[in-house]
């Protein structure tokens, strides 16, 4: 099996994405890294967060796909300490049914979430949509000139920063482009296609949960949003000065 991943690795081409995978399983981390490179993916394994944690010396990846159950540190606990210094997609694999660990990895700045079991086809989806989705801010950030400005918030998409009245607002990667897309979009309506990616309705249901949680950050009511609106049967809009 080994070979057959390195024979998959070497016909890559240098642009194929690099994924570090970093699940505790040794089948699990065979069988994915056999099936991400046979569809195009580097890909590179990790059995534990400190194991990651080398691997991320050596590498840049385009991309994690992190186990939460891990005996010691867990994914979760990964993935913040990833998050306090990178903007990498994350897309985590849970056994978890409850939906509050679905929304800590949220929280946490995870970009997507995929509960065990899984059909790895779907991985693939849901892997290229969160690529995409990275990729496509930094396109739109090259239409936006300057910030914008919302009630006593502005944002600058080139800095990645909300502020209100001059205070630095924290927020997650995925508020970050949530807003740069909105942001663009000078007032104007977004389809939540365009936020969600194509995941699908999974997808959509995911941007649901991020735009309330933002809407807590920046909105005086946000059971009532005055920034942060929805355009029934479209998507969503930011009220911009």
């Amino acid at each position: 099996m080994a070979g057959a991943v390195q024979r998959a690795r070497a016909e890559l081409p240098d642009h194929a994405p690099h994924i570090l995978l970093v699940d505790d399983d040794r089948r699990v981390r065979e069988l994915l890294s056999r099936f991400l490179s046979e569809q195009g993916f580097r890909v590179t394994a990790a059995a534990n967060a400190a194991e990651a944690r080398l691997r991320g010396q050596c590498f840049l990846f385009d991309a994690l796909v992190l186990d939460v159950m891990m005996p010691g540190e867990s994914g979760f606990d990964y993935a913040r300490s990833v998050r306090e210094t990178s903007r990498v997609p994350i897309l985590m694999l849970t056994a978890r049914s409850n939906p509050n660990d679905r929304v800590t990895g949220l929280e946490i700045g995870a970009d997507d979430y995929l509960p065990k079991p899984f059909e790895p086809r779907e991985l693939i989806l849901r892997l290229n949509n969160i690529l995409r989705r990275h990729a496509a801010p930094a396109e739109m950030r090259l239409s936006m000139e300057g910030a914008v400005s919302f009630g006593p918030f502005t944002f600058r998409a080139d800095r990645g920063e909300l502020k209100r009245d001059g205070e630095n607002v924290k927020i997650t990667e995925r508020e970050r482009e949530i807003l740069t897309i909105l942001g663009a979009a000078r007032g104007g309506n977004v389809e939540r296609e365009t936020l969600a990616g194509s995941g699908g309705f999974a997808a959509e249901r995911t941007i649901d949960v991020q735009i309330n949680r933002l809407r807590r950050k920046i909105e005086p009511d946000p059971a009532n949003p005055s920034f942060l609106q929805t355009v029934r049967g479209i998507g969503y809009r930011l009220v911009v000065d």
